[in-house]
């Protein structure tokens, strides 16, 4: 996806971000797993309760056929140090691409820096994620030093959902983590096409996005009277399609 930065030119110069697909829709990877544009996947429980996923074992084998030797996260369910441990350790021995989602904190609200520390030391790999402050990712950088290749996942959406500039919190993500080169920043949640322009502004390593954001990706850097004349078109060939009348 480099050619949609640089159809920008406030983004000349800058380093796009990895480009990954969330998503649990068996088909849909398939599709997008012959995008060579594709860098990666993530999934989450809740997406795979949306696709329907009943077998997370058998859904799980099959995204790793489909994706290669691309990087793919499956999430831990447990809600205790000792069970995410078990889980993730069996996530990780499904594939050599598997990176174990280990949620920030317990649904009570109690870190999971300590797991996540015993985890990295035993050669884990995993992405940390629902983060959404500097200091969560200061807590989980210090855990994840010293082990395998990881991933921190910062929701940025749902920052700005809470009405607040996630630009700040992910430029402070990446000077936090600088020194740990084992250690890649997501851009998870975005809500529309531009912030892969902002993601890749702030030197964020990898973006997520879902396949309907994926599809917007090639408007980055239309013209924009092109682009408002295609809308007025939609407009109109969506009415006379429907046969509206008045």
């Amino acid at each position: 996806m480099t050619h949609v930065l640089t159809a920008l030119p406030e983004a000349e110069g800058l380093t796009p971000p990895e480009l990954f697909a969330d998503g649990a829709d068996l088909v849909t990877i398939e599709k997008l797993a012959a995008d060579p544009a594709i860098d990666g996947f993530t999934t989450n429980p809740t997406l795979l309760r949306k696709a329907g996923v009943t077998d997370y074992e058998g859904f799980a084998r099959a995204a790793l056929e489909l994706v290669g030797d691309r990087p793919i996260s499956f999430e831990v369910f447990a809600d205790d140090a000792p069970e995410i441990a078990r889980q993730a350790r069996l996530l990780a021995g499904w594939g050599h691409g598997v990176f174990v989602k280990v949620p920030v904190m317990t649904t009570d609200g109690a870190s999971t820096h300590e797991v996540v520390a015993d985890l990295a030391a035993d050669g884990v790999q995993l992405n940390v994620t629902a983060l959404m402050t500097p200091g969560q990712v200061a807590t989980v950088s210090a855990a994840l030093a010293g082990g395998p290749p990881s991933y921190i996942s910062v929701f940025a959406g749902r920052v700005a959902d809470a009405g607040r500039d996630p630009l700040p919190v992910m430029a402070a993500s990446v000077a936090i983590m600088a020194a740990e080169l084992d250690q890649r920043l997501i851009w998870a949640s975005p809500r529309e096409a531009y912030n892969y322009v902002q993601a890749a502004q702030v030197g964020c390593h990898v973006i997520t996005m879902t396949s309907d954001l994926i599809a917007k990706l090639p408007t980055i850097g239309k013209d924009l009277d092109a682009f408002s004349l295609d809308t007025v078109a939609m407009f109109r060939n969506d009415a006379v399609a429907s046969g509206y009348a008045l």
